[in-house]
């Protein structure tokens, strides 16, 4: 499952009106931002747009974070549901052993919020994975 999806656009407003409104019929919303002052120096600011079930919190839903593309950015970043911690360990051996490139090892990540757990790696052409698990997403 997806869990959350970074996009790169080079007008936060701009964006951040048409996604929302493109996604409204689809019970999409948007619910926050995240300020990178609060994270380490890799982490930029976010702006969240999430569905019904993720909003509500009563399952694992999907959220779309968009952030300033920077000169020359191009790729993907993409977030996928891990059942366990044990689960993003695995995953991000795993994507290692691949030949991906190490983005940050697993570890809890709790200036996004207690109990987020994650590892992050990169392709070969820059595109981005994020292997999280939230301890508070019900068991699949």
């Amino acid at each position: 499952m997806i869990d959350h999806v970074y996009i790169s656009v080079t007008d936060i407003e701009k964006s951040l009106g048409f996604y929302a409104e493109a996604l409204k019929p689809l019970g999409w919303r948007e619910f926050g931002n995240y300020d990178a002052a609060s994270g380490p120096d890799n982490v930029p600011d976010l702006f969240g747009l999430g569905d019904a079930t993720y909003l509500s919190g009563t399952g694992a839903g999907s959220s779309i974070w968009l952030r300033q593309r920077r000169p020359g950015e191009t790729g993907l970043y993409l977030g996928i549901v891990c059942d366990s911690n044990e689960a993003v360990d695995a995953a991000y051996v795993a994507a290692l052993n691949a030949g991906g490139i190490d983005e940050g090892g697993p570890a809890d990540r709790a200036y996004f919020a207690p109990g987020y757990y994650a590892a992050n790696v990169a392709d070969f052409d820059g595109n981005r994975l994020e292997l999280v698990h939230k301890a508070w997403n019900p068991a699949r």
